[in-house]
This record gives structure tokens, sequence and C-alpha cells, in this order.
């Protein structure tokens, strides 16, 4: 049999399960356009559970994210459930939904084979941020939770994101047992589902109320360390067509912030987000209308949700009157600074980042006798190490930060909020404009005592199969042939947490991290270079990251500029050595 033959197999068997017209015509239409290429990548394997659940383009095959995807992800989590959690059919499951393409088909299509398997939906009726998903797993006691979205990337994809009764995404073993429940499911068509109006009659459909909506805000509102302080700021907000918009404003306006603009363009849930290439905050373009709005208002500070609302990314105005983007560390060091410093004293707090994020943020916790600790990327280490944590030692997490503009204060949400920091973000411009200066001097106040730390994310993006080969293919490079400079700075130690060991001066130490597809070098001057593939996107991603010392009576932007010449530098010396490993150009 050609492997063209078998292809044809393949996508016959697979539309013949898939219960959704549109998907099935979708695959023969491509079969009847000979688009074997399109094809081919549809069917080069399944989508499979990575940064805690599902995510993918939409279209019909199992490489993508369609309604038979979904519903075997369903029936093999609500397996898994009843295996493991004595009363996960008392308990029930959060279902929620972002306002992308499909997200209301999915969402229900979930509920119902949650339904039919006995496990009761704890539905939230319209769009749900997912921190405020995260907060109703825990508040309502769920055996689990799931929310439908794709976060940060572009139109076409949509993603299934799983949560533990914990409130925080699932992590091994959940996230391979529930795969493996996953894979001894069968054809889509003949999953068993609920009709959702006779399983709301029995109890295994239940409404989540808009009580909830206001706990979550309660929650919010009490993280702030200096109410009624500097509230006469002027801020523009845009959640950009998603979902944060109504909670994200209530939150401001009930904590006193009058001046308050919000981007009209992208105030909307909108699939298409017609303004933006890509719904990411970190994409070029992406803030442009803010950045052009803030002008007009001469707005201190502007504070952007990403569609989903669990990631904020900040611009803050310089003394100098110009806006200026805060990268994800330097938020991230000025929240953990000013949670440490302004809120209230506890025996064993405790501040977290991840291995590809600004390290100051422990050289700060270190000085102020706090505890510190570091986890792999992704939200889910955190909040789940965060757990262990206070169960092993009593920490009490304070704050937790990656580098991709995710952030979370305190423990009313296991993972990251938008809507939270957002809120904080406010609190500590309002408490820097009450003592007389703003978000960039309390930087630099910080800066001065601590170094300027620079950093830059540099990603590629490589779709389809090809592309994740290429991927696959340069990190293999580096490791078979690891650099011993990068340019002029000489390497110090290497990090293979995939082979989860630490080399330096000829000896290699284990790493106590669980194993991951990352490489870390660290570089003569405390400069650090880290790549690795994402866990939610096609591209690979480059983090670069060095300290500037301050001079003598040096001021902090100057310092900034050469530091940042340095970084660039090293990102080209870097690059050079990609290229020639395999890193397409571009």
């Amino acid at each position: 049999m050609t492997d063209r033959s078998r292809l044809i197999q393949q996508v016959d068997a697979w539309s013949a399960a898939d219960p959704d017209e549109t998907t099935r015509a979708e695959l023969q239409q491509l079969l009847a356009a000979e688009d074997f290429s399109e094809l081919e990548d549809r069917f080069a394997g399944t989508l499979e559970f990575g940064t805690a659940g599902l995510r993918g383009v939409v279209g019909g095959g199992p490489n993508r994210m369609n309604r038979a995807v979904v519903r075997r992800a369903s029936a093999g989590l609500a397996g898994y459930l009843l295996a493991t959690v004595p009363d996960a059919a008392r308990r029930g499951v959060v279902v929620a939904r972002d306002g992308r393409r499909m997200s209301k088909e999915f969402a229900e299509d979930t509920a119902a084979v949650l339904a039919a398997a006995g496990i009761p939906a704890l539905v939230r009726p319209g769009f749900t941020p997912t921190p405020l998903c995260a907060f109703l797993v825990e508040h309502l006691g769920a055996s689990a939770g799931v929310m439908v979205t794709a976060s940060h990337n572009p139109p076409e994809y949509n993603g299934y994101k799983v949560y533990w009764g914990n409130g925080a995404q699932i992590v091994p073993p959940h996230d391979g047992g529930i795969a493996a429940a996953i894979a001894r499911v069968g054809p889509a068509r003949e999953i068993p589902l609920a009709d959702l109006t006779d399983a709301r009659v029995h109890g295994l459909l239940r409404d989540i109320g808009p009580e909830l909506d206001q706990a979550y805000l309660e929650g919010v509102l009490a993280l702030r360390l200096h109410p009624g302080e500097g509230t006469d700021l002027t801020v523009v907000y845009t959640p950009m067509h998603g979902v944060g918009g109504p909670l994200a404003l209530e939150a401001l306006r009930r904590a006193g912030f009058g001046r308050v603009h919000p981007v009209p363009e992208q105030l909307h849930p909108d699939p298409a987000f017609p303004t933006v290439r890509f719904p990411n905050p970190e994409e070029p373009g992406a803030m442009d209308l803010s950045r052009a709005l803030a002008e007009r208002t001469r707005a201190d500070l502007v504070l952007a949700n990403d569609p989903d609302a669990d990631r904020l990314a900040v611009l803050t105005r310089e003394t100098s009157g110009l806006l200026r983007a805060l990268t994800g560390n330097e938020v991230g060091v000025l929240l953990g600074h000013y949670l440490l410093v302004q809120g209230p004293r506890r025996e064993r707090p405790l501040v977290m980042t991840t291995i590809v994020s600004s390290p100051q943020l422990g050289a700060i916790a270190q000085r102020l006798g706090a505890l510190y600790d570091e986890t792999l990327t992704g939200f889910k280490w955190i909040a789940n190490r965060s757990l262990e944590r206070a169960a092993k030692d009593g920490a009490g997490l304070v704050f937790g930060f990656e580098e991709a503009l995710g952030y979370t204060v305190g423990t009313l949400v296991r993972d990251k909020d938008g809507i939270g920091a957002a809120l904080a973000m406010a609190d500590l411009a309002g408490w820097a404009r009450a003592r007389g200066t703003t978000v960039a001097g309390y930087l630099e106040e910080i800066q001065r005592e601590f170094g300027v730390y620079v950093s830059k994310q540099r990603s590629f993006t490589l779709p389809g199969a090809s592309g994740a080969e290429t991927i696959a293919r340069v990190m293999e490079a580096f490791r078979k042939d690891p650099p011993s400079r990068v340019g002029s700075r000489t390497v110090e130690w290497v990090k293979d947490y995939k082979a989860r060991t630490r080399t330096a001066q000829g000896r290699t130490e284990p790493l106590t991290l669980p194993a991951s597809n990352v490489i870390a070098y660290g570089l003569a001057g405390g400069a650090r270079v880290t790549l690795r593939p994402s866990g939610t996107e096609p591209k690979i991603k480059y983090y670069f990251e060095l300290p500037e010392t301050l001079a003598a009576g040096e001021d902090v932007p100057t310092a900034r500029t050469r530091g940042e010449e340095r970084l660039a530098e090293l990102e080209r010396d870097f690059l050079t050595l990609a290229t020639a490993r395999g890193q397409p150009d571009g």
C-alpha cells in the first residue's frame, strides 16, 4: 500500500467517526482537491496534552482542534476522574469557555460527555476569563475544571485546558493518566452524550451563578496593599478582543480608579481579533491602539490583558514623558518587591518564578529574608510547587511570575491571573503616585539597589510537522555540539533539563527539576541564554539576559541602554550559532 493510499484510508476512517458535519465535509473537500500536503499535516499525529491540555488549529483531523478530539478528551477525562477521584460524581467538573470560534460547541460537548458519564458539569454561562475558571474549581471544591481557550494564540486556534481539584493546571501523573485514558476511548461517534436539557433536570448540568463572580472580585480587591491611594491616575485598559473586560473594569471601578479609558475597538469579544495580527500583547503592533489612546488621554499607565485574561502587559510613562513597555521580568520584579516590602509580614513568605525568567527576584528575596523557588516554564509548575512548599515547610506564596507576562498575587488563583495582576499594578502605581513618584521611578529605585537586569525573548514560528522536525533538529544539534563560547563570552556552565544535568568545569551534577526539553548556558559576566520549544505554539524560543552594574553616580537609563546594547550583541552572536545548527533565518 502506498503512503498516499494509507493517508486516504486514515482520512476516510476519521471522517466516518467524526460527529461534526462541517469538519467531515472539510476533509472530503481536501481529498477532492488532492491537497495531500495539508492532509498529511492534519494526520501527522494526534494533539497531545502539553501545557495542561490540548491546543491547536481548529479543523478536521486528529492533529487539529475539533469536536471529535474534544469529545474523546472529555471521555478520557471522565474515565480518569471516575477511576482516581472517589467522589468525582459528587463534586463535578467546572466547564467554562472564552469567546473564540467553536468555544461554545466545545464547551457544550464537554458538558454533555461528562454528564453522560454521571459527572455533573458545573457550567458558567457565557464567556469566562481563565483565572475565574481556576478560582471556581477550588472555590466550589470541584474534582477538576475544563477551560476552553487558546489564550493568546492566533485566531485560527482553540484549546482545552484542564485543572485538577486543587485549582492548578494538571501535572504528572495526571496529565499522563488522562492522555492514556483518552487513548483507550473509542471512535468519537460512539461516545455517549447527555441531552443537556435532560441533564439539567437531573442535576448533571448546573449553572454557576453570578454571585461567584462577586466572590472572585472581592478576593481580588482584598489583595490591594494601599487602597484609595493615587486613584486619580489616568489608566488605559484593553482586553484585546477577549473576555477579561467586564471583570477587569469592574475591579478597577470598585477600587476607586475613576479615570479608566477602555480601548473601544478592542473592548468586546471577537474571535476574528480584527485589530491585531496576533492577540498577544507581546507581539509587534498589538499595543498600537492602546498607545494611541494613552497619548490622547495622557495616561499614566496602560494595562492590557490577553484574550482569556490570564496575562498582563504594562506600559508606564517615564520621567521623560515617553511611554515604555515594561518587560514581563520588570513587572515581575516590581510586583514581587512591592508585595514583599509593602505587604503584611509573614513567617515564611515565598516568591517564585521559572528557569527562563529573571533571577533578580531571587536576589531581592534573599536580601529581604524571603523564600525563593524556581520551576520549569509554565504556571502549572509554579502553582503545584507552591502547594508542595506550603505542605512541606509552611511557605506562604506571596507572588509568582513568569516572563511571558504571567503573574499571580497570593493564593486566590492557582494560575496566572491577568485581572488580579492588573489591579495589583494599579494599586502599586497609585501608591507610587501618592509618594510623589511613578511606576518607572519605583523601578529605578529597585534597580539602583539591586542592579539593572536586561532581558529579551526571541521566538521563531515553525508550523506544521516540518516545523516540529526543524525545532527538534535544532535542539538536538545544541545537545550534541554545545558551544564553548558565545561571541566573546565564555560558556561557564550548561544545564540540560532533558538530561537533568548541570555541567561546569568538566564536572556534571544532577538537576532536581522534572525532565524538560530546555537547554541553558551560563556565560562569563552573569549572562544567560536559554532555548526551548514552546509548549503551546509551533515556536522555538530563545531567552537572553544579562545584569548591568551601575557606575558610581550613573543614572539608571544610561546603564539600561548600555545593557541593552550588550544584550543585542549577545543575541546576534547566539543566533549565528543557532543558524549554523539549522535554525532558519527570519
